[in-house]
């Protein structure tokens, strides 16, 4: 005879956030709009710039220009998930209340935070494989194997957190639609003023000593060293750490549940 006695008490931390992971990641995908910036736009500009010659025309680095792109694309797709997407759909949870039932929940702030992260980690890993294959498929060739894989991987994991920070502050503190807005107008300030489908370079030079120190510059040129020089861009994956160090803290400090 079997006999059960009851375990009264929470779940374990790790478990509650896996299980709210999964609860975001739904979510996710079944808005349009985040898929649009998450996946359709990035792997749009990959096309165009890898199969139609548009690549050769810009300039997008030293290297060839579908192994110029290819990284770039990637910094691309990170920040749309990473930040814009979730600084846009925490905004409008947070006005119709869902953040501050959830926060009012047995899962802890701290894992609410999480697993909206990792559910942001899920996406990346279908950005990644999508862009991957289809770079591949394009003739990119990238180079440094292990250590530009280790290098892709980490700065990634560093950007991820910074610009995930950013989104979670701006949708703490703004209203939604000022979020919807800043946050748009901010993806597209840093697609075409901060280095991320250009070179530091590239830019003039009264404005390189601004635009390298901008998270945005740091994951692009992360990830274009890691596939185009095969190194471990450790500077790059400082520099984003840092940046999420510092906008994690303010997260801590101004995000506002209702």
């Amino acid at each position: 005879m079997t006999t059960y006695a009851p375990q009264p008490g929470s779940a374990p931390w790790p478990r509650k956030v896996l299980s709210h992971t999964r609860m975001e990641f739904k979510l996710l995908i079944r808005n349009g709009e985040q898929l649009l910036l998450a996946l359709v736009i990035p792997l749009g500009i990959l096309l165009l710039l890898g199969g139609t010659g548009l690549g050769e025309r810009l300039p997008l680095g030293s290297g060839r220009p579908i192994d110029e792109a290819v990284p770039r694309v990637l910094a691309l797709a990170v920040l749309s998930s990473s930040f814009t997407s979730l600084a846009i759909a925490t905004g409008f949870e947070r006005r119709y209340g869902v953040i501050k039932r959830l926060g009012a929940s047995p899962l802890s702030r701290t894992g609410l935070l999480a697993g909206k992260i990792g559910a942001v980690l899920i996406v990346q890993v279908i950005q990644l494989a999508v862009l991957i294959g289809t770079g591949f498929a394009l003739g990119w060739h990238p180079h440094g194997g292990a250590r530009a894989a280790v290098g892709v991987i980490l700065t990634i994991l560093c950007g991820t957190a910074a610009f995930a920070s950013l989104g979670l502050l701006m949708a703490g503190v703004l209203r939604a639609e000022a979020t919807l807005a800043a946050a748009n107008l901010l993806y597209l300030l840093l697609l075409v003023g901060g280095a991320v489908m250009t070179p530091v370079d590239e830019y003039p030079g009264g404005m390189q000593g601004v635009v390298r120190v901008l998270p945005s510059a740091a994951l692009a040129n992360g990830l274009a060293n890691s596939t185009v020089e095969g190194v471990i861009p450790w500077a790059a994956a400082l520099s984003l750490a840092l940046w999420a160090a510092v906008l994690g803290y303010l997260v801590s400090r101004t995000f506002r549940w209702d």
